[in-house]
């Protein structure tokens, strides 16, 4: 059978948690339940960094306004860790081209990325902060869940994945309004520490050269 449902579910599954999806793979594979799994994955230093930057990610994605952070950062190392291990795949099952795979792991990721990245934006528009720890837990077991059916049953994970990133889609852009809000709180906030960290200068006002106060 084509790895191609395994790829793609592996790269949806990155642009949400992609140090989760590095640890499951490698654990299914050193543990001998899947044959599919490259040694590379397998590793116990790449088994052991996955873990650790699963466990800050674990923590980071429940905070609000800091999971947007740590999803910024991420922008460019979800998509090419979706690409590497679609690339690992292929390599490994010999029955699609790794640079194909690289890519459809890649672009799978970075929309799967947009998706959560967006949606935790409008999020932060509430004050409240349940709402983060709930959607970090649910995307955390969603993540475990299709990866583990993806071993298994990539087919049916790979369906289940399609239809989750063409709703996060259209979530999307549903949500495109309070991303907007998100935005601008940011940056009204960026400009409320930037006028504090200048301090009364700032407010006090310019005196003209003639000795007279300008108003």
């Amino acid at each position: 059978m084509s790895v191609l449902p395994l790829v793609f579910t592996s790269g949806w599954a990155s642009g949400i948690n992609a140090y989760a999806v590095v640890l499951l793979l490698g654990v299914f594979g050193a543990t001998g339940l899947s044959d599919d799994v490259p040694e590379a994955l397998q590793r116990p230093d790449v088994l052991i960094a996955a873990g650790v930057l699963f466990l800050c990610e674990a923590v980071a994605d429940k905070i609000p306004y800091v999971d947007s952070v740590w999803d910024s950062v991420h922008t460019v190392i979800r998509p090419v860790s979706g690409a590497v291990v679609a690339a690992l795949l292929a390599g490994q099952s010999g029955s699609l081209p790794e640079l194909a795979a690289g890519a459809v792991g890649g672009t799978t990721a970075l929309l799967s990325h947009f998706v959560k990245a967006g949606t935790r934006m409008a999020i932060n528009t509430s004050p409240e902060p349940a709402s983060n720890i709930v959607v970090s837990m649910a995307e955390d077991l969603g993540v475990a869940t299709l990866v583990t059916l993806a071993v298994f049953h990539p087919v049916a994970a790979s369906l289940i994945a399609a239809t989750l990133l063409v709703l996060g889609l259209v979530i999307l852009v549903f949500l495109a309004r309070r991303i907007r809000r998100f935005w601008r709180r940011r940056a009204q906030r960026r400009e409320e520490k930037r006028l504090a960290a200048a301090g009364p200068a700032v407010a006090r006002p310019p005196v003209r050269t003639d000795g007279s106060e300008h108003f």
